[in-house]
């Protein structure tokens, strides 16, 4: 079964989704891969991957709310966070959500819903650039 692997940088403007369907829906076209599946993986410990309604962004502000509230910042009993008072509470997001996905390619596209999107889920306050391994095998 062949297989293709490609990364992407994303550059995060801090905490927030950023969609990253399209890049991804390129890289699966470009490859030629007509049935089998994608992988999406995100390198890092403070940021994550989602699958989220892409139709009505006040969905994903509801998303943002809910985890700031589910676990805010400078929380007392944190004791790691040398790099700042978003440190821990960004790793506990991270492991409470997804750093990889994996997608159906049916007929050449991937199967997602009508109303979802990948995202990158950027749990720290300043911006970062986020990498991402694409992994695409098929046939």
């Amino acid at each position: 079964m062949p297989s293709h692997s490609a990364s992407l940088s994303v550059r995060s403007s801090g905490k927030g989704t950023y969609e990253i369907t399209r890049q991804v829906e390129d890289l699966v076209s470009e490859v030629g891969i007509t049935t089998g599946t994608v992988t999406v993986f995100v390198q890092h410990t403070s940021a994550s991957l989602v699958l989220m309604e892409n139709a009505d962004p006040s969905a994903r502000t509801d998303l943002h709310a809910f985890f700031d509230h589910l676990v805010p910042e400078d929380t007392p009993y944190f004791v790691h966070t040398y790099e700042g008072p978003d440190d821990m509470p960004s790793h506990i997001r991270t492991v409470l959500t997804r750093t990889s996905e994996v997608i159906p390619i049916v007929e050449g596209r991937m199967t997602l819903g009508t109303w979802q999107g990948l995202f990158l889920f950027e749990h720290r306050d300043q911006p970062h650039s986020r990498r991402i391994v694409v992994m695409v095998q098929g046939d």
